[in-house]
């Protein structure tokens, strides 16, 4: 439906804002964060990143996807854990409180995929302090899902890290971790029934938090988008299981399946391959799909020629 504006969007992506006037820049893998005392303007761009690396080639309709569909979240586990919004000005923009960001990522797996899978199967039975039963295969559903905290790095990769060696660190205070630790898990179990209401499996996603001025704890960054969320379709997940064949999902996993048969796998020595003009196209209908499919809601694409102008448009006027 949405195919003939994805191809015309193709050269009029937001690749990136240079807001001179709007405060001091600080640029993401995918958003662009202007600080304006107390407050954020965050814009999330068209890129893309995967193995920690920022793709040259921008996916269209992404930043809108991804910053419509965490204000759809924010608003929808808000009674769980309040967050940074204040405003959504514009499709790619989000206004937020200014917060003391905390220095881990709070990731919670309900099933043993991707980076799980690929610990378990080299005969690891422990991740980030969890224990893993013995007899799993990739895409089993974990007996509860479970929290794996990475640590954030600035370049390069996050790395796993237990609560104990967070703690030890001095990352994080004890009785912190444990509290977030319990919102991260309620607010995985909300996003489970929200998914399950639209025939979706939660499978893992990240969260983040940060500190208001005031002290308190908020949830902040994006919730449940496909940057930040691995979703499989219910339907067919038991049947797919069974024959052991690959399930159908909706995240940005199959972007990084491509780069792997093209035979990158970030490291450091190697140049991503280019994204060609069709595979972009069939990345924005992936990420287009799960907003419809998550949200309930039909996506309506705003197709300005010039999107960095629109958005100064709406924050200046």
């Amino acid at each position: 439906m949405h195919t003939k504006a994805i191809h015309n969007q193709l050269s009029k992506t937001l690749i990136g804002t240079n807001f001179t006037d709007l405060g001091t820049k600080y640029q993401g893998k995918v958003r662009d964060t202007y600080e304006q005392g107390d407050r954020l303007i965050m814009v999330t761009t068209d890129r893309i990143s995967a193995f920690d690396r920022v793709l040259d080639q921008t996916i269209p309709f992404k930043g809108q996807v991804l910053n419509q569909l965490a204000a759809y979240f924010f608003k929808a586990t808000r009674d769980i854990i309040p967050n940074h919004i204040l405003s959504v000005p514009d499709p790619n923009v989000t206004v937020a409180q200014k917060c003391e960001p905390g220095k881990l990522e709070f990731v919670v797996r309900g099933y043993l995929v991707g980076h799980a899978w690929r610990t378990y199967r080299t005969g690891k039975r422990t991740l980030c302090g969890k224990s893993l039963p013995e007899g799993l295969t990739e895409n089993d559903k974990l007996p509860l899902p479970i929290l794996t905290p990475t640590t954030k790095a600035q370049v390069g990769h996050d790395e796993d890290i237990s609560r104990d060696e967070a703690i030890k660190q001095g990352l994080i205070e004890a009785d912190t971790f444990d509290k977030l630790e319990e919102i991260s898990l309620a607010l995985f179990q909300r996003g489970t029934e929200l998914a399950a209401a639209q025939g979706l499996i939660l499978v893992d996603t990240k969260y983040e938090f940060g500190q208001t001025p005031g002290g308190h704890w908020v949830l902040i960054d994006e919730v449940h988008t496909p940057d930040s969320s691995r979703y499989f379709h219910l339907d067919p997940y038991e049947d797919l299981l069974r024959q052991g064949k690959s399930q159908q999902q909706l995240s940005k996993e199959f972007v990084r399946e491509w780069l792997m048969s093209q035979g990158f796998q970030g490291k450091d020595d190697q140049r991503a391959p280019t994204l060609p003009d069709e595979f972009r196209v069939q990345v924005s209908e992936r990420y287009i799909d799960l907003f419809e499919k998550v949200s309930g809601k039909s996506f309506v694409p705003d197709t300005h020629s010039d999107p960095e102008q629109r958005i100064l448009n709406v924050l200046t006027s």
